[in-house]
């Protein structure tokens, strides 16, 4: 089969890799028909290579149809169309029974102090072979798989795997009290999704970034947007316009990227530039990240306000301002998305004659396998509008 494998750093290909076979009983086999390029995804691409080995294929929110079932699956029938959650987890554990899927107990990664394995996601996470391929392997699919009907096209269920889930979680931890303001820092995939998310669920919604495209989408679906070059304190801009008190919660969908941040930037150029081994120990325990969009957030957010921290931080770069979090009784909640805790109350979004979260066009390109490479370069260089892309194989 096809599959978009990582060679090194900015170097992703689409080569001929063995097909998957059934290794467990509760193994089943999907052709994956919809595969999206994460944010995420881009930290493999740019700067956690120490983690990665040449092979890995790549690829965390995949959809398609059942080719093959283990002897253990009896409620999946070859046919089905299913969307695969990103993290694996086993349903039945204490984790599992507790919501919290991302640390499944059974697919725990022990070996390096990590929670749940994850599709396509560096040996942190297990390295499972992920789903931008034409075929996948899916472990734990007595739980996992979610079935979807037949018929819309696969814009209307793939993001299921990630990014629906991702969002909503995002903005039940940031709690925002009914009538409440929600700040997203961030419109990418995520906090574009975000967004959608808490107008529909009522509340007022504040969306800063930088990229063009990304603010222009945003204020289409009747976000009010700030623009980070063009507001010299953003946090006193959100005060401006919510009575001098600030948002009473904010979601932090920005995380690692190194984008206008020349600091970030080159302290992952230097974790790029060494062996594998002491590149690994400065992106755990020095840090290649910068915090400037978690600081933004402490500073925007209302005393006793909430802020819900959805982008994905690899190590630590700055000092955390202990003292004004405490101050201002900041709640924080963070943590990957926990994808079946959220499905029931998503999935009846995505099923009706409507579309209120506008999945069918959130796409901006959808491209077949072999464009792979150019797609991420083009992500990662923010061109040709690239917000989110589809794989189809």
């Amino acid at each position: 089969m096809k599959a978009v494998v990582w060679h090194g750093k900015r170097d992703v290909r689409v080569d001929t890799v063995p097909d998957p076979v059934i290794q467990e009983s509760n193994d089943i086999i999907i052709r994956v028909t919809s595969s999206g390029i994460c944010g995420s995804d881009l930290h493999l691409y740019e700067v956690l290579g120490p983690f990665m080995e040449k092979g890995d294929i790549l690829g965390h929110e995949p959809m398609g149809v059942v080719e093959a079932v283990g002897s253990a699956i009896t409620h999946l029938r070859v046919g089905d169309r299913v969307v695969i959650p990103f993290n694996i987890s086993c349903g039945h554990c204490y984790m599992c029974d507790q919501g919290l899927m991302t640390q499944c107990e059974t697919t725990q990664v022990r070996a390096e102090g990590k929670g749940a394995a994850l599709f396509g996601y560096t040996r942190l996470y297990g390295q499972v072979p992920g789903g931008q391929a034409e075929y996948l392997r899916v472990p734990q699919a007595q739980f996992g798989p979610v079935k979807v009907p037949d018929g819309p096209p696969d814009d209307r269920f793939v993001y299921l795997s990630d990014v629906l889930p991702t969002a909503w979680q995002a903005v039940q931890y940031a709690a925002v009290p009914d009538g409440g303001t929600l700040a997203v820092l961030g419109l990418g995939p995520i906090g574009d999704m975000a967004t959608r998310v808490a107008k529909h669920l009522g509340y007022r919604v504040i969306g800063v970034d930088l990229v063009s495209e990304r603010m222009q989408r945003a204020r289409a679906n009747g976000v009010e947007v700030l623009d980070l070059t063009a507001h010299n304190d953003v946090a006193e801009s959100i005060r401006d316009l919510t009575g001098g008190r600030g948002a009473d919660s904010v979601i932090d969908a920005v995380g690692m990227e190194a984008h206008g941040s020349p600091a970030g930037k080159l302290a992952q150029t230097i974790a790029g530039l060494l062996p594998d081994a002491a590149a690994a120990k400065l992106s755990e325990k020095a840090g290649v990240d910068r915090l400037g969009a978690l600081h933004l957030a402490i500073d925007a957010v209302r005393r006793g306000g909430t802020i819900s921290l959805s982008g994905v931080y690899g190590g630590n770069a700055d000092p955390m301002p202990m003292m004004e979090m405490f101050d201002k009784q900041i709640q924080l909640r963070m943590g990957q998305a926990n994808v079946k805790r959220w499905v029931d109350d998503i999935l009846p979004l995505l099923t009706g004659d409507t579309d209120p979260l506008g999945v069918d066009t959130f796409a901006t390109h959808r491209v077949p396998l072999d464009g792979a490479p150019e797609a991420y370069q083009n992500f990662q260089e923010k061109k040709d509008g690239t917000v989110k892309v589809l794989l189809r194989p």
